[in-house]
């Protein structure tokens, strides 16, 4: 089974949206290799433009978000971005529906916590690192100064068979 978790980046801000995630431009690109430098170009946070290349987010397995991650429009190109640069969980308090069940398909996982859990996690100082149990829908994130909060979520149980065997193809080929 696919291991979930790894160093985290933040992303404090609700209603990211597809474009920002990838932006159009990228959309035809004929590989998902090239939209990997292009992940989160466009995004601003509280007024000032995020910087993707960060060496957080060069390490980064794990992205903290906040509300309705992935709004906007439907495209696969978004998540693949996501996938492309190796980031295997994106925590927030929702996801836009379609933008969620894409991330399964991919065999990214996307867990919902509560605000007070959000909150938790962007309390942390220092760096943070996310260990995900999927089996127990358990998730702890340890910071450098050694706090640590975890957080129980749940998944139905069609999307925990899709993660746990790595995407939708993954899935189709073991059991059809």
């Amino acid at each position: 089974m696919k291991q979930f978790g790894g160093p985290a980046a933040f992303i404090d801000r609700d209603d990211v949206n597809t474009d920002e995630i990838i932006p159009a431009k990228y959309l035809t690109e004929i590989t998902k290799k090239a939209l990997a430098p292009h992940l989160l170009e466009d995004l601003y946070l509280e007024g000032r433009k995020f910087d993707p290349h960060s060496q957080e987010m060069q390490e980064a397995r794990v992205l903290i978000t906040r509300s309705n991650f992935g709004c906007g429009s439907s495209r696969e190109h978004a998540v693949w971005a996501l996938e492309v640069n190796d980031i295997n969980v994106v925590i927030g308090e929702s996801f836009a529906r379609i933008f969620r069940q894409n991330m399964f398909n991919c065999g990214i996982l996307a867990v919902e916590l509560s605000k007070e859990d959000i909150n938790r996690l962007f309390a942390l100082q220092g760096k943070v690192t996310v260990a995900v149990d999927l089996e127990e829908e358990k998730l702890t994130a340890t910071s450098s100064t050694g706090e640590s909060v975890t957080c129980e979520f749940t998944l139905n149980p069609f999307d925990k068979k899709l993660i746990g065997a790595g995407g939708w193809l993954a899935f189709a080929d073991a059991n059809y």
